[in-house]
Formats: structure tokens, sequence, C-alpha cells
């Protein structure tokens, strides 16, 4: 299967609050950003268009899915992470909590206080993008998630620590590709924009 793991687009409060699995729709700016990946996907055999839940996410999917005719598949296993209380906090405002610098220091043990850890949120990940492998072998598969779902999901297939996943980068709207054979894999590309 070849996997295309696609971030969400842009939206208003991006970069500056912890969006979390709030409904905040795409912005002018992120809706823009969905009609040229589903554009730059153009060219592709996809067999499967699948979405985490929120509202961002499914946004993004949705001009892909319209794009190749295929209904738009929900899948908790690529929603954003359950920030609990975080949720809707400046980034700036969680600056000076230890459990957030802690969360961003140590993501392969640290959890976010009454919701996920990295480490749940990348076993229900793969778990999911395993699942579509069986599903679809040897197709194309279109899911977009959030940013750190997808770089939970880089992570195992580089073997490399959650607490390094911030090396990583994934912007709104990029494409990262992921072929996976029957025991192995390869990343194919990071964060490739439209």
């Amino acid at each position: 299967m070849l996997l295309h793991l696609i971030r969400h687009g842009a939206y208003d409060l991006i970069g500056h609050t912890l969006g979390g699995r709030a409904p905040h729709p795409l912005s002018p700016e992120g809706q823009a950003q969905a009609a040229r990946v589903a554009d730059a996907l153009r060219d592709r055999r996809i067999a499967a268009v699948v979405t985490s839940p929120v509202r961002r996410a499914r946004e993004t999917a949705e001009p892909i899915a319209t794009r190749f005719g295929l209904p738009l598949q929900t899948d908790p296993a690529f929603t954003e992470i359950d920030y609990a209380g975080w949720t809707g906090r400046r980034f700036a405002a969680l600056e000076d909590d230890p459990a957030w610098r802690a969360w961003n220091t140590f993501r392969g043990t640290a959890g976010v206080p009454g919701g996920e850890t990295m480490l749940q949120v990348q076993a229900r990940a793969v778990a999911g993008m395993m699942a579509l492998a069986a599903t679809f072998p040897g197709r194309e598969v279109v899911v977009v998630s959030h940013a750190d779902v997808i770089k939970a999901i880089l992570a195992h297939m580089l073997g490399m620590p959650l607490d390094l996943m911030h090396r990583l980068e994934v912007g709104p709207a990029c494409i990262s590709q992921i072929r996976l054979y029957p025991a192995d894999a390869t990343v194919l590309c990071i964060n490739q924009a439209p």
C-alpha cells in the first residue's frame, strides 16, 4: 500500500492556540490548501480517503474524496491527540506549565494531564495504518490527520524515539508518503508541499 499522510489545512488559531479536538473550521487559506492538495493528487490512483473525525481534517479531506468520487471514511485511529484541559489554551499561556514542558521534552513518557500519552496516540495510529494496509494491499490510500499524529506514525516507521519526533516537520496540507510492504516499509517523503 502507498499511504499519503496529509495534515489538515490551516485554521484561524493555528500556531497560537492548541486546537485539540475542537471543531475549528478551515480558514480561507486552509480551504485553498485543501484544494491544492486535492489537485496535487489528481494523477494518483486513490482507492480510499480516510480522515480524522475532527472538523478541520474532514474539511481538508472532502475535496480529495470529491475529486476521486470516493466516500469519505472517518477513522478515530487518526484523530487528534486528546489534550484534555489544554485544548483551547494559547501556547504562550502553556509555556509556564511544568506538565507542558515535560510533554514537549519527553514525548515518549510524559502524558497530557487527563488526556493521552504519545505512546497511546502512536499505538492507535499505527494500528489504523496497518488495518488500512490489510484492507488495501497494493493500493493507494489518503489519510488526513494532524501534525503530531503523523509525526508519531513517521517516528514508528523510521525507528525514531518519540522524544525526538519534534525534529520532524509536518506543515498544514503537506504530504508525507509511506510505502508498506508485507514485511517492511519505506518512508518516501516527509512534509512535501502540494
